[in-house]
């Protein structure tokens, strides 16, 4: 049986290859998505929700979440991902709207109790909306059937020296999500920069038709552009969180504590990981069987593209 799947996300050209990954895998059911300010402000990326749930076919409801950090001002990727966020993207208009009437946190809360411990969460934006709903409920740690976390790094950062952005976007909604008493799996920059979208990986994306042609090329080559040239081309971040909840034999992970910094003047953001600490409270990502990953992806598509409107 499908493993249920909530969404949290903020689109985002990743975060369009992450929802059609989920979308395309026999082995997901998402039941939900939910909005974040992040990569584009709120607006763009509920729109952007809403235009790939349309585009790819898919009959899931998108509750509209948190427009801002939960103390901070807000930052935004749209150097990296466009104006709008799908780079030069521009999907046709939704022509049904599954926009929900509910906030994204209370759509995340009553979900997640109605069906305890059968949802999965995926976060792949800042955590804002994940942290209030943790002040709303605490019992969504006990709900939640596994969280996994598209955020952080135990090296390098990339939105700072230190710091990841969806983590460095809001340190305080995310150091609330780490406190918390569950164990999530961290899917960092140290994983995630081994999933580089590289001239043989898209080669198998031929034959995909619109998809192909009309999303996956032109945001690809928008991203490489963007996001720092690198000869392997662009890394899938988001994928990869969806991916660990497909089959997380595909990822390696370590348990380690991780404490999220928010009051460094040069280090606000950055996950402190502790592969040595007595008591972990995550697992965090190391190594990706980067083939076995492209296989799952490409399939995956097809089997949106198989099935597109």
């Amino acid at each position: 049986m499908a493993e249920k799947v909530l969404i949290d996300c903020d689109p985002g050209i990743d975060d369009a290859l992450a929802l059609a990954l989920a979308h395309g895998s026999p082995a997901l059911d998402v039941v939900g998505i939910t909005t974040v300010g992040g990569n584009v402000e709120l607006g763009h990326t509920t729109r952007n929700a809403l235009c790939l749930v349309d585009y790819y076919g898919m009959d899931v409801p998108v509750a509209r979440g948190a427009g801002r950090p939960l103390v901070r001002e807000p930052r935004t990727a749209a150097d990296v991902h466009g104006e709008t966020g799908l780079g030069g993207v521009v999907l046709p208009e939704p022509t049904t709207s599954r926009l929900s009437d509910r906030h994204a946190v209370d759509f995340l809360v009553d979900r997640l109790a109605a069906e305890p411990g059968e949802i999965s969460l995926v976060a792949i934006g800042p955590l804002t909306n994940i942290a209030l709903a943790l002040r709303k409920e605490p019992r969504i740690v006990e709900w939640a059937r596994r969280l996994v976390i598209m955020g952080g790094a135990y090296g390098r950062g990339n939105s700072t020296p230190a710091a990841e952005f969806n983590i460095h976007a809001d340190p305080e909604a995310a150091a609330v999500v780490f406190g918390a008493p569950w164990r999530p799996v961290m899917i960092g920059l140290d994983l995630t920069h081994q999933a580089r979208a590289d001239a043989a990986v898209r080669a198998g994306f031929a034959g995909l038709g619109r998809l192909e042609s009309e999303l996956l090329t032109p945001c690809l080559d928008f991203y490489g552009e963007h996001a720092g040239r690198h000869h392997a081309g662009p890394a899938v971040h988001d994928a990869c969180a969806v991916a660990h909840l497909i089959d997380p034999g595909l990822i390696e992970t370590v348990p380690a504590r991780v404490d999220v910094e928010t009051h460094g003047r040069f280090t606000s953001g950055m996950t402190v990981t502790d592969f040595d600490a007595p008591v972990p409270n995550a697992d965090v990502a190391t190594v990706l069987d980067r083939d076995a990953f492209w296989s799952v992806v490409t399939e995956a598509f097809r089997n949106v593209a198989r099935g597109m409107p």
